[in-house]
């Protein structure tokens, strides 16, 4: 089984988080799915070094005469190893499957209030963070229990 991340914010180049959760959890995740407008080259080489899979639309090219899909010739193999990859209905598909694991929990987040944070410093902000995630996943628990033992109520005549 090989973990998979999502990520909706940004995706750094500099920052490579590849290696991050690798040092820290000593697992390395299978693959990555990045929201299209965070995604650049430098995290898909960073990525891709670690021998994982990344999942993100490919941006609109500039000519609107060529494919988006087609591997430039100025780009490392990387990239054209991407480009195509991501042509494929397959690839596509696990894409579009982003939005309903990702998108949903930051919606949530927000609807709950988690918008700005009130209080200072790293390590404060994480606390709430991580409070945050208790709560989601016990309310999420309980809301999954619930309806698993869920019985259609019958009306007597």
């Amino acid at each position: 089984m090989s973990l998979v991340a999502a990520f909706v914010g940004y995706f750094y180049a500099n920052d490579n988080l590849a290696f991050r959760v690798v040092t820290r959890y000593d697992k390395v995740v299978g693959e990555y799915l990045v929201d299209g407008g965070f995604v650049n080259k430098q995290a898909i080489e960073n990525v891709s070094d670690q021998g994982a899979t990344i999942f993100a639309p490919v941006p609109k090219p500039k000519d609107a005469g060529r494919d988006p899909h087609s591997p430039l010739p100025s780009v490392p193999e990387t990239m054209g190893a991407w480009r195509k990859r991501m042509g494929t209905d397959q690839d596509m598909v696990v894409y579009k499957d982003r939005a309903s694991t990702a998108e949903c929990v930051n919606a949530i987040a927000r609807n709950r209030g988690l918008q700005q944070f009130r209080v200072r410093g790293l390590r404060k902000v994480k606390t709430v963070l991580l409070w945050y995630a208790l709560a989601h996943n016990m309310m999420r628990g309980v809301a999954l229990r619930l309806k698993q033992t869920a019985r259609p109520h019958y009306v007597m005549a």
